[in-house]
């Protein structure tokens, strides 16, 4: 089950990701400035993230076995939109906005993995689970080449080829845990109890820094590495899938260790790593050594630390609540990565630099240590669950 899900969740984010590797070429190609070539790759980014609210609530009451199906075969229609129809920058925009549904996908397969894992063993799984965003390293490696070399709408009609594979797959293999914790009530009502829960607020802004900061890098470092180093393409998105390989690899690692130390401790390294580490970045030093040592060590704190906040989640919430609850966490980590990019694309655009853009995260990055450290490790010993 936990390898249906993960696969399912890998190959929904490598659709999710797909604009990511190809706004260079789509800048040029339509002549966009850097504000909007920024909105293009954030936009499905966004509706993603905002998706996974009422995704989340869903799969509490419909379960995983009809919930991954569905948004697997739904993902197909905007990804064939892209790849046939969409020549223009409103286009686009429509389609990526339509793409946004296959970032929802996280909101299904947490409160799914957690409800087959004991507590002791949850942050673990839910970190190998997570390694499942490694969709967009898939993305970044293969989409420019296969562009390139076969076709512009190739990687489209293979994403839809596969999502369509894994929907039959899913719909015949997966299956929720008997006995299961399910919610009860109407979608309004439990999204407002959700939000009374104690535990949501302080969790969604933790995934807003880790797992927003990943989302930001992996659909904006490309642009980045052109902008900034004059990077080829090709060397661009090569260069971007191995900062998200790192992160996806660490994601398990941080619920590892937060299920052997502790969650709060593990996510307080992350984030002072991170604070740190975008201050060597933004004095834009040169790529080799000092930007890729920036750039991974960043990669490696945020996987850990995204791989930490779930394995909080499961601690801190009862099991009929983690699927309402993960869908506001994962909807702050994809809002969190929505800003970034924005922000990146203007700061260029006035400046020249992304000197302020990296200062920023520094900062962001210090408060999130500074709250982690205080208040949530407060709250996390006093509303800690164990079913």
């Amino acid at each position: 089950m936990l390898a249906l899900a993960t696969t399912g969740f890998t190959l929904t984010f490598w659709a999710w990701a797909l604009l990511g590797p190809l706004g260079p070429s789509l800048r040029d190609r339509l002549d966009l400035s850097a504000t909007q070539q920024a909105v293009v790759v954030a936009v499905p980014v966004i509706v993603g993230s905002l998706g996974r609210i009422p995704v989340g609530a869903l799969t509490d009451r419909l379960g995983a076995r009809v919930m991954f199906p569905a948004v697997s075969l739904l993902t197909i229609l905007p990804v064939l939109y892209l790849g046939h129809v969409a020549e223009s920058y409103g286009e686009l925009l429509v389609g990526g906005f339509f793409l946004g549904l296959g970032g929802t996908t996280f909101a299904i397969g947490v409160p799914f993995v957690n409800a087959w894992y004991p507590p002791r063993n949850r942050g673990t799984a839910l970190g190998i689970f997570g390694a499942g965003m490694g969709g967009t390293a898939i993305a970044a490696f293969t989409t420019v080449p296969l562009t390139e070399n076969v076709g512009e709408s190739f990687p489209f009609d293979l994403m839809a080829i596969v999502l369509a594979v894994y929907a039959v797959v899913a719909w015949l293999m997966l299956r929720d845990r008997p006995g299961r914790a399910t919610s009860s009530g109407g979608l309004l009502a439990r999204t407002a109890a959700t939000l009374k829960i104690p535990a949501t607020a302080p969790l969604a802004l933790l995934y807003a820094v880790s797992f927003g900061g990943f989302v930001a890098f992996s659909v904006y470092l490309p642009t980045y590495l052109r902008n900034a180093f004059e990077l080829s393409q090709s060397d661009a998105s090569f260069r971007t899938a191995g900062f998200v390989m790192l992160a996806v690899i660490m994601r398990p690692v941080g619920g590892f260790l937060s299920d052997r130390l502790s969650p709060v401790t593990v996510l307080t390294w992350a984030f002072g790593a991170v604070s740190c580490l975008a201050v060597l970045a933004a004095f834009e030093l040169d790529l080799i050594p000092f930007g890729t040592v920036a750039f991974l060590g960043m990669a490696a704190a945020l996987g850990a630390g995204a791989g930490a906040v779930f394995t909080l989640v499961a601690r801190m919430v009862r099991a009929e609540n983690v699927g309402a609850v993960t869908g506001f966490v994962g909807a702050a980590g994809g809002l969190g990565g929505f800003f970034p990019p924005l922000v990146m694309g203007v700061v260029f655009t006035a400046t020249g630099s992304y000197t302020w853009g990296f200062i920023l995260l520094a900062l962001t990055a210090a408060a999130a240590f500074a709250y982690t450290a205080t208040s949530v490790r407060r709250q996390a010993s006093e509303h800690t669950h164990t079913d």
